[in-house]
């Protein structure tokens, strides 16, 4: 049998617990304390990396909390449902890494213009509220949506991001924004350990090891880090035992210029969760097609964007779907949503506690960028995957060839901007927009037909590539 014939690989479909089963309590418990785990960094770091480079530190803190407490308020709608509102299935709600990039470009446009720390986190907020309202109009459209946000302009605009990311985390690795020792052999021995560490972690065929790996990575150079001298728990910030959840807490602001980058990512990020809400589904042996299928997309979609609206009224960053607790449910066969109650309890408990994120605070930048050089590389290997799938002939890489090019020149050669408008210069200073607003109208421009090769310009090793592609196995 060939391996274009060859049986696609299936999710298994041994599960302990099925999707409106009851776990009893250890079970429940320790199938939470999983998803926890694999989720952790994912929630808390978008927010380690915005206070750090926008100089918030002395909220950080209480931002963590928030990021905490909104994920578990989250996970809780999505699983429980409130009429039309939440899938009913075990997903996780996290921190979204998608909106960094753009959360940035309006902070530093706010500090640039002599914004203090509420005035940046007000307008932040105030701008990720109204964005979140685009997601939730297009949960009911989705099918729409996908005819103007074809899959070659959804893997530009991820790939820009995770590329357009890259330089935080190099810098973070060398020692921090504006640090003295920056690029100093400790930090970037530290950054290597913790990268070391993940990449060790990742080659053993335990389940627990790759999933905790960048949890573990992080402790080892925490904890390195304090042997060194580099964290001083006698610096620990004086905090309140309790953080209480305060509506807008630094105001409420808008920004026209700041909206559209985050308006832009609002509208591929439906397209996105779409994708792990029908791998749930497939791991949580409900149907991908029909009536069923089609109204939890909705109502998780819909959920989403409440979800990120919510956040950014408890002044954290926006949500979405988490996949990698699609493989937390398949390592552990437990896919009731019963025990989604337990995780957000979980990280509504450890979002109380102003301490986890105070701790946090004091790991050291190089540490943090290990990591970070990780999961934003892995952002730009989704964008690639995408892009590989929707197929790269003549059309969409003259597309993508356009939109990167533009997008990643203009943050290398900000300058060219220069004789803008000040507003449109505002707009398209960030990169995201500048290759988003290229891919939609190269996508829109270029008819479908050009896609048809002639003899001579076949290429046999895409076509093998995408024989080899397996369609069943998601991101």
């Amino acid at each position: 049998m060939s391996d274009a014939q060859a049986p696609r690989p299936r999710y298994k479909s041994d599960l302990i617990y099925g999707l409106e089963d009851r776990p009893h309590f250890t079970a429940a418990i320790f199938a939470a304390l999983q998803h926890v785990l694999a989720s952790f960094v994912g929630i808390i770091t978008p927010t380690l990396i915005v206070g750090g480079v926008l100089g918030l530190e002395s909220e950080v803190p209480y931002l963590v909390s928030m990021a905490l407490f909104v994920s578990g308020l989250g996970t809780f709608v999505q699983a429980r449902t409130f009429g039309p509102i939440g899938s009913g299935l075990l997903c996780l709600q996290g921190t979204s890494f998608s909106f960094i990039s753009v959360i940035l470009s309006a902070g530093f446009m706010v500090k640039a213009r002599g914004g203090g720390t509420d005035e940046i986190l007000s307008t932040i907020f105030g701008v990720c509220f109204f964005a979140a309202f685009i997601e939730v109009v297009l949960s009911q459209f989705i099918g729409k949506l996908r005819k103007l946000i074809t899959p070659v302009v959804t893997g530009t605009i991820i790939t820009l991001m995770g590329l357009s990311l890259i330089k935080v985390a190099v810098t973070d690795m060398a020692g921090g924004f504006g640090a003295s020792d920056l690029g100093a052999a400790s930090n970037m021995g530290l950054a290597a350990l913790v990268l070391l560490t993940i990449v060790v972690l990742n080659r053993f065929n335990n389940p627990f090891l790759r999933l905790g790996s960048i949890v573990i990575g992080l402790t080892l150079g925490f904890v390195v880090a304090w042997l060194m001298g580099r964290v001083d728990l006698a610096t620990l910030p004086q905090v309140p035992l309790i953080s209480v959840p305060v509506p807008f807490k630094y105001g409420f602001s808008f920004d026209w210029v700041a909206f559209i980058p985050v308006a832009v990512i609002f509208l591929i990020s439906p397209l996105e969760a779409a994708g792990d809400l029908t791998a749930n589904s497939m791991i949580s042996q409900q149907p991908v097609k029909g009536p069923l299928y089609i109204k939890r997309i909705k109502s998780g979609l819909l959920a989403d964007g409440l979800n990120s609206a919510m956040a950014a009224t408890f002044n954290s960053l926006p949500m979405v779907t988490f996949a990698q607790n699609n493989g937390v449910i398949q390592l552990t066969g437990v896919a009731s949503r019963y025990v989604a109650y337990f995780i957000a309890g979980l990280l509504v408990l450890l979002g109380l506690f102003p301490m986890v994120g105070a701790v946090l605070q004091l790991m050291p930048k190089p540490v943090l960028g290990g990591a970070t050089l990780i999961m934003f590389g892995t952002v730009a290997v989704a964008g690639i995957k995408i892009l590989a799938e929707a197929g790269l002939h003549r059309r969409n890489v003259l597309i993508v060839a356009i939109s990167l090019g533009m997008g990643l020149g203009v943050a290398a050669v900000p300058e060219v901007l220069r004789d803008l408008p000040k507003a449109l210069k505002n707009i398209f200073e960030s990169p995201i927009t500048v290759g988003a607003f290229c891919a939609i109208v190269l996508n829109i421009f270029l008819p479908e037909a050009f896609i048809e090769l002639e003899e001579d310009e076949f290429d046999p090793e895409s076509s093998t590539l995408k024989v080899m592609q397996d369609p069943d196995v998601t991101k």
